[in-house]
C-alpha cells in the first residue's frame, strides 16, 4: 500500500529560527527530553504514530523523556501505559504520574498536601460555576472528570471560544485568585505557583536523580501555557503549528521545525538521536 502523502510544512513564523539549524554537535550532550502532549504529540487528540515511533527511539537511545502536560492525572494514566515516557507531570505541574518501583502499577505525587488540595478543590469549583454564569457559551472540558489540583474551560477542543470569551474566563479564574493560563485546546486555572517550569525541577530530578541542569535539556511544546520552559530552556522548540500563538508569545522558543505536531517532534527527535549517533561514531 503506497505511503500518504506527506502534510506540507507551515512556513515558519517570522523570526523564527528552523529547527534545521541547530547545531548537532551541541545536541549531542542533551540529557533528555520534556514535552508537551496536545498537539505537540498529538493531531485531533490521538498521538501521531511518527511522535509514537519518535518516543520509542528516543527510549531505546537511553534519552528519558517526561511529558509535562494540562490534561488531568485521569487521561494521563493512559499516556503511561501506553507511551514509553519516564513520567508524566498532568495539571501543569499539579500532579506527576510515574510507574511503581518494579513496575507494579501507577504512582501519584502532588505538589500539594492532601488538606491543601481538598480546600482547594472546593474553590476550584467556586470559580468554575462563576465562569460558567459570567461567560456565555463557556463549557468545561469533557476531561474535567479527571481533574485533581485545577479547571479547565474548553475553547478549541470540542467546543470553540473567540479571543473575547478566553480573555473574559481568564479574568473571572484570576479574580478568584487561580493562576490561569491558555493552552492550544483549553483555558487552564489552579490555585497555587507551579507551572510546567517547576513541573521540570520536580520531576527531571524524580526520574533521573540529578536535579535539573537547564542547558542539558530540550523542550518541545506548542502554545503560551508552555512558555515557562521556553523561557527557562535554552534548547526550546516549538512545533509549526505554534505559528497560531507566535503574536501573543512574550517567551518564543529557540526553533521551529518544518512540520506540525507529532511530525515536528519526530524532528525533533531524528536530530537528537543523529547528533548522538554522530559523537559516538567519532569517539
Amino acid at each position: 500500500m503506497p505511503s500518504p502523502p506527506a502534510r506540507p510544512a507551515v512556513a515558519c513564523p517570522e523570526g523564527a529560527r528552523p529547527w534545521s539549524q541547530a547545531p548537532a554537535t551541541a545536541l549531542a550532550g542533551l540529557a533528555g527530553v520534556l514535552t508537551d502532549i496536545d498537539d505537540t504529540l498529538t493531531r485531533d487528540g490521538v498521538v501521531e504514530p511518527a511522535a509514537a515511533q519518535a518516543l520509542g527511539r528516543l527510549a531505546a537511545a537511553g534519552l528519558p523523556v517526561i511529558a509535562v502536560t494540562g490534561r488531568p492525572a485521569g487521561w494521563s494514566e493512559d499516556v503511561l501505559h501506553t507511551l514509553p515516557v519516564a513520567a508524566v507531570v498532568a495539571e501543569n505541574g499539579g500532579v506527576m504520574l510515574r510507574r511503581a518501583p518494579g513496575g507494579r502499577g501507577l504512582q501519584r505525587d502532588f505538589v500539594q498536601p492532601d488538606t491543601e488540595r481538598a480546600h482547594n478543590q472546593r474553590r476550584l469549583a467556586d470559580c468554575a460555576a462563576a465562569v460558567l454564569q459570567a461567560v456565555p457559551g463557556a463549557t468545561l472540558a469533557r476531561d474535567s472528570a479527571g481533574r485533581l489540583t485545577d479547571i479547565a474551560v474548553d475553547h478549541s477542543e470540542f467546543a470553540h471560544l473567540g479571543e473575547a470569551q478566553i480573555d473574559a474566563v481568564l479574568a473571572v479564574m484570576r479574580a478568584h485568585g487561580l493562576t490561569a493560563t491558555v493552552s492550544s485546546i483549553h483555558v487552564n486555572g489552579w490555585i497555587g505557583g507551579h507551572s510546567k517550569w517547576t513541573a521540570a525541577e520536580w520531576a527531571v530530578p524524580t526520574v533521573t536523580g540529578r536535579p535539573l541542569a537547564p542547558a542539558q535539556w530540550l523542550y518541545v511544546g506548542d502554545s503560551t501555557n508552555d512558555e515557562p520552559l521556553f523561557q527557562r530552556l535554552p534548547w526550546s522548540v516549538g512545533v509549526a503549528n505554534i505559528v497560531r500563538f507566535w503574536p501573543v508569545l512574550r517567551h518564543r522558543p529557540a526553533y521551529v521545525t518544518a512540520g506540525e505536531r507529532g511530525q515536528g517532534f519526530a524532528e525533533v527527535a531524528a536530530a537528537l538521536l543523529a547528533a548522538r549517533g554522530a559523537a559516538a561514531a567519532c569517539a
